[in-house]
């Protein structure tokens, strides 16, 4: 028996399903507020548990003992993570979650690519076909 706890599957899962629940209760909130301001609101919430989360499991770590190296891509992935955030909430309060979400997880079909391309993991036929399906899927539900 697999436990689920330290099974990377269930994280992904709970992942997923919790990035739905975003979607959708975003689409909510961002009515009457500006974009930009929801994704602050949203992001100080998201520092808040976390910061609660790292103290409670005491993975609280001096900050010059971290890997310069993970600093600086962390420091562009939070970047990155902030423009997608902005795009996405601004899209999200134009346009209706159902069509919105499944091009923002488009993302999957470009981490595929770039995991491949630029750190060298490797695909099989199956999962090739898989990811062209969740191209194709998004493509459908986005652009009816």
């Amino acid at each position: 028996m697999v436990d689920l706890w330290t099974h990377w599957t269930f994280w992904a899962v709970a992942g997923a399903v919790l990035a739905a629940l975003t979607s959708l209760l975003a689409k909510v909130g961002l009515e009457g507020i500006p974009s930009n301001l929801a994704t602050l609101l949203r992001t100080l919430v998201v520092v808040a548990f976390l910061a609660v989360v790292v103290v409670a499991r005491g993975e609280v770590v001096p900050f010059s003992a971290l890997p310069r190296r993970s600093l600086l891509f962390l420091l562009f992935s939070g970047l990155a993570t902030a423009g997608s955030w902005m795009c996405f909430f601004r899209a999200l309060q134009m346009g209706p979650v159902a069509r919105v979400a499944p091009i923002d997880k488009f993302s999957v079909v470009l981490v595929a690519m770039g995991g491949v391309a630029l750190l060298g993991e490797t695909l099989n036929l199956s999962q090739w076909l898989g990811v062209a399906l969740i191209a194709l899927g998004a493509a459908l539900v986005a652009w009816s």
